[in-house]
């Protein structure tokens, strides 16, 4: 239950925005113009931001900062961000910066790294399988790393206020959606998931929630608990004893355990293919002459002490 200040958002998302962003589509602006999907968010000085837009700068976002944007107050400010960075666009143009040397040798320099990167994901992702017998091999072999205490599953509605909680909490009682409630009036990030918190054990929650969740019966709502983030409304939605987990359960934390090195194989495998028909010539001459700060340091041992002064008689 940690949230992230707006601030954090706004400056993140301006920089992710700088690097992924969609190009100008304004006359004389910092891109060439693309069709558009979706629907018009806002026109700047001629130019058009779209839904279309948004959903890719959304997509384009760090994964822990798209939360950010399932509230009505995230999605203005990543409107506005986008809106400031197509005035940058738009001013670099008028000042000639989008056709510069600079620009211009940079952008040549990223297109290799995005075709690199392309090339290497489509290979390495074709190549890279993990059958269920691998993952359940892991499984057999490891069931001591997938042991866990006992643990339950909730969801909460997160409120400011007391008086607001308890709004909410007699629209459940009246036979309201807990779900779309959370959707509704949740200001954490758990929101657009129904207030979703997965599954979670003793000491994971701050204590008013975990003593006020671990004392609800299956499927049963909490009253109103206050903790140090505001007013809960909690939800208990599973439980499940101590013991090793279930394979089904699992297997998608094991498939993230194997594939980095399942992927790491591919890579050096293409590498070994690539130089096998290639000539390649090292100019070890020229690599040597390049020189560094440690071939500029030396040994201390190689470091004579000065003598030592003559004492006076």
């Amino acid at each position: 239950m940690k949230f992230i200040s707006r601030l954090t958002f706004s400056i993140v998302a301006l920089g992710a925005l700088s690097l992924f962003g969609c190009q100008s589509s304004t006359p004389g602006g910092g891109g060439s113009s693309s069709k558009k999907e979706g629907q018009v968010l806002a026109e700047v000085n001629g130019g058009t931001i779209t839904t279309g837009d948004f959903s890719k700068e959304l997509k384009n976002l760090p994964e822990y900062l798209r939360a950010m944007a399932d509230d009505a107050k995230g999605r203005k400010e990543m409107l506005d961000t986008m809106v400031i960075r197509e005035l940058i666009l738009q001013q670099a143009a008028k000042d000639g910066i989008d056709k510069s040397a600079e620009v211009a040798e940079k952008l040549e320099d990223l297109k290799k790294r995005v075709v690199v990167e392309a090339f290497l994901k489509k290979k390495v992702e074709s190549e890279s399988k993990v059958s269920d017998e691998d993952l359940k091999k892991f499984y057999e072999q490891n069931k001591d790393k997938f042991k866990a205490d006992e643990q339950i599953k909730a969801s909460h509605i997160l409120v400011k206020g007391e008086k607001e909680a308890k709004d909410v909490l007699a629209q459940i009682k009246a036979g309201g959606n807990f779900e779309e409630l959370a959707k509704k009036n949740s200001v954490d990030s758990s929101a657009s998931k129904g207030g979703d918190l997965g599954w979670f054990g003793k000491g994971t929650m701050v204590p008013a929630f975990e003593k006020a969740a671990l004392a609800l019966k299956d499927g049963q709502v909490s009253d109103v608990v206050k903790s140090d983030f505001g007013f809960h409304i909690i939800k208990l939605t599973g439980k499940r004893p101590a013991g090793v987990r279930p394979f089904e359960e699992v297997k998608e934390q094991i498939k993230g355990a194997i594939m980095p090195g399942k992927q790491q194989e591919v890579f050096q495998k293409i590498k070994e293919e690539l130089k096998k028909s290639a000539k390649i010539t090292i100019k070890e001459d020229v690599l040597n002459s390049l020189g560094g700060t440690a071939d500029v340091a030396k040994p201390a041992e190689a470091v004579k002490p000065a003598p030592a002064a003559a004492g006076k008689k």
